[in-house]
């Protein structure tokens, strides 16, 4: 069964994180209308809060719900499957991540003095524009817009604030967007193992000790934030649709 037609409060609305390094723009998916979210991602690999952190490769992480999808529309986007890096361009269409694939995705351009070369399409290393979109499911906690508002908006805080990341607050977050950490593939049932850590620690330990995964100061769609934090009873005291219900020794320590 997949999810129910009503207004999308989002669609439209741009997301900018990284003081604009990164913009996100809500869009309906050019040819597939059953996609549960559609964006049009662009980085700005020159802007200095990207290139900051241009060497630091996001954490590698899994989806078990959702297959994702990528097509990069300009310039080039460094994806990395199971410790294989694949470096998308417009020619290459629809790249696939299947669930519970290990993956990550980030700029190739690494220096921001980086001359790049080998590009017959005249690429300059200015920025990469791609879709990013993911499959409908019938689980709650999954990838969709209030996940990755929230997301942004707290990756904003470590990079742009200069908060200390919480790794108890990544795992609450990424739980409830139906994400989890990636463990060394040596480990036995890693992936099994990595989504029960994910589970226990991020909303069964992190809701007892006040984490939650959405804030109504980040969340455009508060109803449907409440909604996915009340179906499990760790996180349904932050469910608040009159007052924010946010820990104040959260991010920042001193909301």
């Amino acid at each position: 069964m997949s999810t129910p037609e009503r207004l999308d409060p989002y669609l439209g609305k741009a997301i900018t994180a990284f003081e604009g390094g990164i913009i996100t723009r809500i869009i309906d998916h050019p040819y597939d209308s059953s996609r549960v979210f559609a964006y049009e991602v662009t980085f700005h690999l020159r802007h200095p809060r990207i290139a900051a952190v241009a060497a630091q490769k996001p954490p590698l992480h899994f989806h078990p719900y959702q297959e994702e999808y990528i097509e990069v529309l300009e310039g080039r986007l460094a994806v990395e499957v199971e410790g294989v890096e694949h470096v998308l361009s417009p020619r290459d269409g629809e790249f696939n991540l299947r669930p519970w694939c290990n993956h990550r995705l980030y700029s190739p351009v690494t220096d921001i003095g980086e001359v790049v070369k080998g590009y017959d399409d005249g690429w300059d290393g200015e920025k990469t524009v791609f879709l990013l979109s993911g499959q409908d499911t019938d689980e709650m906690f999954r990838l969709d817009t209030v996940f990755f508002e929230n997301w942004y908006a707290y990756q904003d805080l470590v990079v742009v604030k200069g908060e200390k990341i919480d790794l108890l607050q990544v795992m609450s977050m990424f739980d409830a967007g139906g994400s989890y950490l990636s463990l060394p593939t040596w480990i036995p049932f890693s992936r099994t193992v990595a989504r029960g850590l994910g589970i226990v620690l991020g909303r069964w330990v992190g809701g007892l000790l006040g984490y939650q995964p959405f804030f109504k100061r980040w969340t455009t769609d508060w109803d449907l934030a409440c909604r996915k934090m009340e179906t499990t009873i760790f996180h349904r005291r932050f469910s608040d649709r009159k007052h924010a219900g946010e820990r104040k020794v959260l991010l920042g320590h001193a909301s």
